[in-house]
């Protein structure tokens, strides 16, 4: 029986005991009522005492010490009813937290899903699929379109284009040539090509980022309720007002009443029901936090650290910038560019074809094409000869005008247009930044977090230009999968910390941070996985909200603590002075248990974010030219 199942069990036999206790002694038999709500007890007793052992086994002591000494105090003294009340306080905890993690976890995905099954290998009768443990070094390999490297390997056509965004950042293909070794995790963004493979899959890229996630998860702490913090104080405590009252009146029931009272249900309730209102709250806004431990863990970060490339930025080449030629119209240069890129498989004419769109721009049909792999195209649109590509196919010769100077070429990604042999327009390319990035800073510095900085793959010139728009208070660029570990360790170390990142070369990252934050909107199952929280709204503005959703949540579960634990105390003292006996104890507690539930369910609702949703969009740059 699992663990569910069985917390399920506890409490339906508890509440069929009173149920039919009740009924019992409500047609007069009151000796069988009692013997049926001390059955119905004796489950969750003896679940209890397995589950204290074990804590204490492992050196732990926990608050629900105190609900067994109660229930077995209770069933010693005779006073059933009052046990069983106490065990379906404790059994109906239980299923609360079981209830949380179940919600938390439900959209998961296995870190597992985006890894190779299969590789394409060349046998003497052609290429057979077998299973990528089976690849051995030297092996020969085909790669189709939109498929994922297996192993590392050497290219042996003459060049591929690669999609490393998940093990770099980088948003924009890369180009190699043969003989370049090519890492495992990449896709294949061009034609299909072969590979000698140079490593097996245990030993190949992205096999190494999967061990560096399940090592950064394994340094985590479990998570211990919030109840377990107080035992210390509370257990011993409780025992002594129970062994004074008892001592000082000579009545045994008056130490029991003290302990009936004394259990701390506000404790072993309310924190669950505070933690689980959180957790659906963020649910219902598209934010999926793997349970009350993550909540909880989030609502203590004072620092933010965030990826660039996806994540503080739309992830892709955009059109960010026309530069034209006197007398030529932007969205006329647009038009004829995106018309001739129709024909081209390049992972940039995709991109221009969409701005085309969006600018309302209508397309033509290109004839006469013929494309440089890795340099342009050209083709007759509209009757003009029209060239899209790198300088050295559009314009090799000329010095270039005034118009299409830039700043720091290294920055941009430049597609050169030219119409009728004459340089027409620079299309400038980038990886825009995100309209609602510059907000969630503004949001998270609102909601309590002291430090906010980012840590990326892509060069300093680039992340700067990031920073000078944002103004956040460090960043690190130019790193590995492995420093941004470093860099999450070290900040760590100083505070609380969280780390957002979308793709699968940040998922060691999150798993190491206090709390990773995994933009999952686009898929990227590894950094989802390793991350304590899932973004499942294509929007980092959630981030901030995630943010004060965990710290309201924590603040009426620690509200609905005190205020329950001060009513407990007060129930103590006038149990041990003989006011209260232990049903009217049980039954006060129950109130007690009522009044800081409700409260705790305020978590489900109330403020979503920390202030203003968004600011207007600004762009960064990216390298390098088409190639």
């Amino acid at each position: 029986m699992t663990t569910r199942l069985l917390h399920g069990a506890m409490l339906a036999v508890a509440l069929a005991g009173l149920v039919l206790g009740g009924v019992l002694w409500w047609r007069g038999a009151g000796d069988t009522a009692a013997v049926v709500w001390a059955v119905a007890t004796g489950p969750v007793v003896a679940v209890l005492a397995g589950s204290i052992a074990l804590k204490l086994w492992q050196r732990r002591v926990g608050v629900d010490a105190i609900a067994l000494v109660s229930m077995s105090a209770a069933l010693a003294l005779g006073e059933p009813l009052a046990a069983l009340v106490v065990a379906i306080m404790f059994a109906g905890g239980n299923v609360l937290e079981d209830f949380a993690m179940r919600r938390a976890e439900a959209d998961l995905t296995a870190l597992t899903d985006r890894t190779p099954r299969l590789a394409h290998r060349q046998s003497d009768d052609g290429y057979v699929d077998v299973p990528v443990a089976e690849v051995e070094v030297d092996d020969r390999l085909l790669v189709r379109a939109g498929e994922v490297l297996p192993v590392d390997g050497a290219l042996l056509d003459k060049e591929a284009s690669l999609d490393e965004s998940a093990l770099t950042g980088e948003p924009i293909a890369v180009r190699h040539k043969s003989g370049d070794v090519l890492r495992s995790g990449s896709v294949n963004a061009g034609e299909t090509f072969h590979l000698r493979a140079t490593a097996r899959v245990e030993a190949s890229a992205y096999a190494g980022i999967v061990r560096m996630v399940e090592a950064a998860q394994t340094e985590k702490a479990p998570f211990i309720r919030m109840a377990d913090r107080f035992a210390i104080l509370l257990l011993p405590l409780t025992l002594a007002v129970a062994g004074a009252a008892w001592a000082l009146s000579g009545d045994p029931i008056r130490g029991l009443a003290v302990l009936v009272v004394a259990t701390p249900c506000p404790l072993i309730l309310a924190a669950p029901v505070a933690l689980i209102g959180g957790v659906s709250r963020a649910a219902r806004r598209g934010i999926l936090m793997k349970g009350g431990a993550a909540l909880e863990a989030l609502s203590e970060v004072r620092t933010a650290l965030f990826d660039k490339t996806g994540t503080l930025t739309e992830g892709g080449a955009r059109l960010v910038a026309i530069r034209t030629a006197p007398g030529i119209e932007p969205v006329e240069a647009l038009a004829l560019a995106a018309s001739l890129e129709q024909g081209s498989h390049h992972v940039l004419a995709e991109a221009v074809m969409d701005a085309a769109r969006q600018r309302g721009a209508s397309l033509s049909f290109p004839s006469e094409i013929r494309e440089t792999r890795g340099a342009g195209i050209e083709g007759r649109v509209e009757g003009r000869l029209v060239r899209a590509g790198s300088r050295q196919m559009v314009w090799p010769n000329g010095s270039l005008p005034g118009w299409a100077a830039l700043g720091n070429e290294s920055e941009t990604l430049r597609i050169f247009v030219s119409i009728d042999d004459e340089l027409a327009a620079l299309l400038v390319m980038g990886d825009a930044l995100r309209p609602d990035a510059a907000a969630t800073v503004q949001a998270l510095r609102r909601a309590g977090i002291v430090r906010v900085g980012m840590v990326t793959g892509d060069d300093a010139a680039t992340a700067n230009a990031i920073d000078a728009v944002l103004g956040l208070d460090f960043v690190h660029a130019d790193c590995t999968p492995a420093q941004k570990v470093d860099v999450v360790r070290a900040e760590h170390r100083l505070a609380p910390t969280m780390m957002v990142g979308d793709g699968i070369n940040d998922a060691p990252a999150l798993a190491a941070a206090s709390v990773g934050i995994a933009l999952g909107a686009r898929g990227a199952t590894a950094s989802s996985q390793a991350a304590d929280v899932v973004l499942l709204v294509d929007s980092i503005d959630r981030v901030a909200e995630a943010v004060v959703i965990a710290r309201r949540s924590r603040g009426i579960a620690m509200q609905s603590v005190v205020v329950g634990l001060a009513l407990s105390g007060l129930g103590m003292v006038a149990a041990a002075f003989g006011y209260l006996t232990p049903i009217a104890g049980a039954l006060f507690q129950e109130a007690i248990d009522v009044a800081v539930i409700l409260n705790a369910l305020r978590a489900l609702s109330g403020p979503r974010s920390a202030g203003p949703a968004r600011v207007t969009t600004v762009r960064s740059a990216h390298s390098p030219a088409r190639q």
